[in-house]
């Protein structure tokens, strides 16, 4: 295959790669997106069948289109997503290579500002795509963290990263260790004990907000209240901040699911898992304060709602009892987790994802493999743009809706570099 050319080249077709596309569209620009897979490839295949996505239905929103489906208040699963993006795609038209893979990018020696060519993009399967500009669509969920005790594990027990978890019915019979209390934790473990398996939740930092509060969804007050920051940024408790968005969704959209709601269902919690020898987990007896930290950061999210409505005078039911997480239930439950005495035979971890850039020239990166970037949108290299980059303190960058201003901030980049280059007048004080 030969070598061919486009203004800028978008690596990833999910949805920040799609709304980089359609916002370099709506300005006039051409590019070329190319996806490993299919278009929401995870969304697609990457996760388990009944994942939901827990920022809601109104959060799936694109460059020049909002959710318009007849639930804006739910919670889509994976592949509704992937069909959202689908059909946005082809909508819009987008420039999409499908199955394309990308094995390496790298930068022509002695290129200047001048120049067309400031990269070449090499196809797994041969081929070259030169261009001005780069955008990695890549996100921040490419590479499963699986902890280095998982190694240490006896090699009797089946494990999975929550990446390769499907249904119940795909697991081994036996008891079942979900690690990782966050959004993927927590509903993992609720479907697992619904369909009648014996689970354990080893325990770890995350945040809970109710699923419903005063009449309405958490979805409905997120954006009537102008809460979307809150949701994607942690919350601090001193000197500490709870990573992740909070778990909200559950299969059953009447039901709240937190520790105290799983421990009610019949799930074990057990403390944060820190060593494991052979067939014995070595844990953190800290369950209750775990369980204590999340019920604090629902019960802020409570007074957070209830502030706003005050502030704007809304007319609003007051709903007492208010919901909260129930720690009756909970109680600390030791140091070690003996694997085979609990007939334990599948360790589910759902530790994250970690980003994956060494594809981008090594002057891209930083001695750990990061980007080096500022403001989470421009790369140390000039026209190599980030959508989707997580920056550490909050997961706003990364969320769904994020693609829409991400997309635009790169699309006006690029089109202001047109504009200076080619000499035209028109204003480069893009709205």
């Amino acid at each position: 295959m030969g070598c061919e050319y486009a203004e800028t080249v978008v690596i990833g077709a999910g949805q920040q790669g799609c709304g980089a596309a359609a916002a370099l569209q709506e300005l006039g620009r051409e590019s070329i997106v190319l996806e490993r897979g299919e278009i929401g490839q995870a969304w697609a295949h990457e996760r388990w069948d009944s994942l939901l996505v827990g920022s809601g239905n109104r959060s799936v929103r694109f460059p020049g289109w909002d959710y318009d489906g007849d639930d804006p208040d739910g919670y889509m699963s994976g592949p509704e997503l992937a069909g959202h993006l689908r059909r946005y795609a082809e909508r819009r038209n987008l420039p999409i290579r499908q199955h394309t893979p990308v094995e390496k990018v790298e930068c022509p020696p002695g290129a200047t500002a001048h120049d067309d060519v400031r990269f070449r993009t090499h196809l797994a399967a041969g081929g070259v795509i030169e261009s001005r500009n780069l955008v990695a669509a890549l996100g921040g969920y490419a590479s499963p963290r699986v902890p280095d005790l998982a190694s240490e594990v006896d090699p009797s027990v089946d494990q999975l990263h929550s990446r390769y978890y499907r249904n119940p019915g795909a697991l081994p019979d036996g008891a079942v260790l979900v690690v990782g209390a966050g959004i993927s934790g927590q509903q993992i473990a609720d479907e697992l004990v619904a369909a009648g398996r014996e689970v354990f939740l080893s325990v770890g930092r995350h945040r809970s907000w109710p699923r419903h509060y005063r009449g309405r969804s958490v979805v409905e007050w997120l954006f009537a209240l102008s809460l979307y920051e809150d949701f994607v940024t942690p919350d601090a408790d001193g000197d500490r901040t709870l990573p992740g968005l909070p778990v909200t969704a559950a299969p059953d959209g009447g039901r709240e699911l937190n520790l105290g709601a799983l421990a009610g269902r019949g799930v074990v919690l057990v403390g944060s898992a820190r060593a494991a020898k052979h067939g014995v987990l070595l844990l953190e007896d800290n369950v209750v304060a775990i369980a204590a930290e999340s019920a604090r950061s629902f019960r802020r999210a409570i007074d957070t709602i209830d502030a706003r409505i005050r502030q704007r005078g809304f007319a609003v039911p007051e709903q007492r009892p208010a919901p909260e997480v129930d720690l009756t239930r909970i109680t600390d439950f030791g140091n070690e987790l003996d694997l085979a005495r609990h007939g334990i035979t599948t360790i589910i971890w759902c530790t994250g994802f970690g980003p994956d850039y060494r594809i981008l020239p090594d002057s891209a990166l930083d001695d750990r493999g990061f980007p080096i970037q500022q403001e989470g949108i421009f790369g140390a290299l000039p026209g190599l743009y980030y959508a989707g980059l997580p920056d550490g303190r909050s997961q706003a960058p990364v969320a769904i809706s994020a693609n829409v201003e991400n997309g635009r901030s790169i699309a006006r980049q690029v089109h202001i570099d047109h504009l200076l280059r080619s000499g035209s007048p028109a204003s480069v004080a893009l709205p």
